[in-house]
């Protein structure tokens, strides 16, 4: 143990790190699969234990490279729609863009930055708000607060808990990322449960055609045609 704590304390001084976690949190705003949660609480919390990396730095990338994903994914939407990928085809995939369809044409802005803590949530919103042109001068600051917001509540979290297990940083970043799963899987169950809200997730699929209407406003029936 204590040689795998020595690996981890010197890796965690590297600075490919840093670039790591830009790309991460980056390409995790419109591919799922990539786990930048996981990464940044990671980090987060060898910065408590070890001293490395930088705290600082880590939110301030992490923030960016989310910024940059979520625009991304928007810009995905409103070239692509949203099925034109087998993933956004498959069950959860739908189920997630009908809750983003609907959550956006009730309250636009309070969707977009609750989506940012819902790794696959995220996703669909976003790509949704380009399917459906919206206004991308008041998307983009949404991203900028959400994307803020997003980084320090990880880091945060994860230095926090990575500050009781000094000794133990490998410990210290296991259980980081175990709070962060519940927590996340938390802050989804209580969405979900939100009745008469712009987050209730619908049962029925999204359109196939990957078009929608061209919403103008974050008010229910806002929404015109493109």
């Amino acid at each position: 143990m204590d040689v795998i704590n020595e690996f981890i304390t010197g890796q965690a001084a590297a600075l490919w790190v840093y670039p790591l976690l830009f790309v991460v949190c980056t390409v995790d705003g419109f591919f799922p699969p990539v786990p930048s949660e996981t990464v940044l609480v990671t980090l987060a919390s060898l910065s408590g234990s070890t001293g490395r990396p930088y705290l600082a730095a880590i939110i301030v990338i992490a923030a960016v490279g989310a910024i940059l994903g979520d625009n991304i994914a928007y810009t995905i939407g409103r070239r692509a729609g949203t099925d034109r990928f087998r993933w956004m085809r498959s069950p959860k995939g739908k189920a997630a863009f009908a809750w983003a369809r609907r959550g956006l044409d009730k309250r636009g802005a309070a969707v977009i930055l609750t989506a940012r803590y819902i790794p696959i949530g995220r996703i669909a919103v976003n790509m949704t708000a380009g399917a459906t042109r919206y206004p991308r001068k008041k998307f983009v600051p949404l991203t900028i607060l959400g994307g803020i917001t997003w980084a320090l509540y990880s880091s945060l979290m994860g230095r926090l808990v990575g500050g009781w297990f000094e000794s133990q940083p490998l410990l210290g970043a296991v259980i980081s990322v175990c709070v962060a799963v519940v927590l996340g899987i938390g802050i989804d169950h209580v969405l979900q449960r939100v009745k008469g809200g712009e987050v209730d997730i619908p049962r029925v699929s999204p359109p196939g055609n990957g078009t929608a209407p061209e919403a103008q406003e974050d008010n229910p029936g806002s929404a015109r045609n493109a």
